[in-house]
């Protein structure tokens, strides 16, 4: 086995296999935005969800820290 060989196995499996969802949402674009899109909105959500859980425990953990110190 060349090192050409790895490369081209590399090459292979990312353009057959790890890109291959890509490659589908690209083609499904065509025919419906919003469909294509999906991943894009349901990832938005999620980090939309977890900078609010975010935000409210620095709240939380900066007022348990407030009363410690002053009281």
């Amino acid at each position: 086995m060349e090192l050409k060989d790895l490369f081209y196995g590399i090459q292979d499996f990312f353009v057959n296999v790890a890109f291959a969802p890509l490659d589908a949402i690209r083609k499904l674009q065509d025919s419906s935005w919003f469909a294509a899109n999906l991943l894009n909105f349901v990832f938005i959500i999620i980090v939309s969800v977890a900078f609010t859980y975010w935000c409210i425990q620095l709240n939380k953990f900066d007022k348990d820290e407030h009363h410690n110190i002053h009281g």
